[in-house]
C-alpha cells in the first residue's frame, strides 16, 4: 500500500509540475503554438518523468529498508549524521543563489541548484560517514570492534529471534538461548502471548498446563535477559497467530523460531527465514555410522518376531535382528544402516558375534575341569 501510494504521489507531481510549469515558456513560444496543446505536452511528459522518479524511489527506498533491518545501530546513527550535515551544508551554500534577482527562463536556474546542490552534498556526507565514521566510532567507543567488524563485512549481524507459541510451550528455547544457539533479539508477539493466556484460562487440563508452562517460561526469560527480550505489541490482520507472526517476520526481517513443521513450510514458501526447533534437534544428534560397535541394553521386543528394539541416548531407536532372545540384557551391537525421515531417525544393527564368542571363550577357559565322581568308578580286574 505504500509503495503504491508513493508511485501516485510522483506521478500527481509530475503531472502538476508539467500543467503549471507552462508560464516559465517564453511568451513567443506560447504565441506561435497553441497554450492548451502545449500544456497538455507538458502534463503528460510531467506524468512520465514523475512516474519514472516514483518508481526508482520506490527501488531505493526498498534497498534502503535491507541495509537498515542489518545495520548496527552506532553505524546508522554515523551515517544518518553524515546525511544530515551534507544536508547542512548544501543549503547553506545555496542561499545566496536562491536570493539573486533572476527573471524569466533564467529563474530555472534556482529550484535546479537546489535540487543538484542537495544530492551531491547529501551523497558525500553519507559516503564521508560510512568511509571515515568508523574513526569517529573507535574515538567515541574504542571497545566497540563488532560494530567494526560488522561493517567490513567480516561478521554478519545478527537477525532478531520471533518466537512462536509451540516453541515457548516446548520449554527448550530458554536453554537454547543460555547456550548461545540463539543470538540477536528475542521477539515475542503479542498475539502469542494471548493465545498462551487463554490456553492457561482453557477448561481442559492439558491446554491450561502448557498456557501456563508457557507464560512462566516468558517471565523467567524477562528476569533472566531483560532488556534482550522485546514484546511486540504490534496489531496485525489475519486469520490466526501464524498468519500475524508472519507478518511481523516479513516487516522485521528477522527469523521465526517454531516447532511447527507446517508453519514452517509456509515461511519458506513465503522466502523467509525460519528455524525450525525439529530439525535443529536431528542435526544436532551424534552421527551413527555402519560398522560402529555399541554396548546397548535390549528394552523391548520389536515388530518381527527376531527383533529387539533398544535405544540410543539421545533417544533414537534401534533396531536390533536376532535380540528378542536378549531382552533386558546389556549386548554388544554392530550397526548395519540408517533410516532417515522428516519425523526423526531409525537405526538399525544387529549382534556382535564375535564379541559373544570371546567373552563365552574366556570363560570355558577359566572354569576349573569337573571333578570325578570315584563312586561310579569300577576297579579293573587286574587291581587286585
Amino acid at each position: 500500500m505504500v509503495e503504491a501510494l508513493i508511485i501516485i504521489l510522483f506521478l500527481i507531481s509530475g503531472t502538476a509540475t508539467g500543467w503549471m510549469g507552462v508560464h516559465l515558456l517564453p511568451q513567443e513560444l506560447l504565441d506561435d503554438a497553441n497554450a492548451q496543446q502545449v500544456r497538455l505536452g507538458l502534463s503528460a511528459g510531467g506524468a512520465v518523468i514523475g512516474l519514472v522518479a516514483g518508481l526508482v524511489f520506490r527501488q531505493l527506498r526498498q534497498r534502503l529498508m535491507n541495509q537498515v533491518r542489518t545495520m548496527p545501530t552506532d553505524l546508522l546513527v554515523s551515517r544518518a549524521v553524515g546525511l544530515i550535515l551534507g544536508l547542512l551544508v548544501a543549503n547553506l551554500l545555496l542561499a545566496p543563489i536562491l536570493l539573486l534577482p533572476l527573471a524569466g527562463a533564467s529563474s530555472l536556474v534556482k529550484p535546479l541548484a537546489a535540487i543538484l546542490s542537495n544530492v551531491f552534498f547529501g551523497v558525500l556526507g553519507y559516503n564521508l560517514a560510512e568511509v571515515h565514521g568508523r574513526t569517529l566510532l573507535r574515538l567515541f567507543n574504542p571497545t566497540s570492534t563488532e560494530a567494526l567488524l560488522v561493517a567490513d563485512g567480516v561478521l554478519t549481524p545478527a537477525t532478531a529471534k520471533i518466537l512462536d507459541t509451540s516453541v515457548i510451550i516446548d520449554g527448550r528455547i530458554q536453554g537454547m538461548i543460555g547456550c548461545g544457539l540463539l543470538e540477536g533479539k528475542v521477539i515475542v508477539a503479542q498475539t502469542v502471548i494471548n493465545e498462551m493466556q487463554q490456553l492457561a484460562d482453557s477448561n481442559n487440563l492439558e491446554k491450561r498446563g502448557k498456557g501456563r508452562r508457557g507464560l512462566k517460561l516468558l517471565n523467567a526469560l524477562r528476569e533472566t535477559y531483560d532488556k534482550r527480550l522485546v514484546i511486540n505489541t504490534t496489531r496485525y490482520d489475519g486469520a490466526g497467530t501464524d498468519d500475524r507472526l508472519l507478518q511481523l517476520t516479513e516487516d522485521t526481517g528477522g527469523t521465526l523460531v517454531t516447532a511447527d513443521f507446517n508453519l514452517a513450510q509456509v515461511a519458506r514458501v513465503k522466502e523467509l527465514k525460519v528455524m525450525n526447533l525439529s530439525e535443529l534437534v536431528i542435526a544436532l544428534r551424534p552421527e551413527v555410522q555402519p560398522g560402529d560397535e555399541l554396548n546397548l541394553k535390549i528394552v523391548r521386543e520389536g515388530k518381527e518376531e527376531h527383533q529387539g528394539v533398544a535405544y540410543l541416548e539421545d533417544g533414537t531407536m534401534v533396531v536390533i535382528e536376532n535380540a528378542r532372545a536378549a531382552i533386558g540384557q546389556r549386548r554388544a551391537v554392530v550397526i548395519t544402516g540408517a533410516l532417515q525421515n522428516p519425523s526423526g531417525r531409525m537405526v538399525f544393527g544387529r549382534l556382535d558375534k564375535e564379541a559373544e564368542t570371546t567373552s563365552t571363550g574366556k570363560t570355558s577357559s577359566g572354569a576349573k575341569p569337573p571333578r570325578k565322581n570315584r563312586r561310579n568308578e569300577r576297579p579293573t580286574s587286574g587291581s587286585r
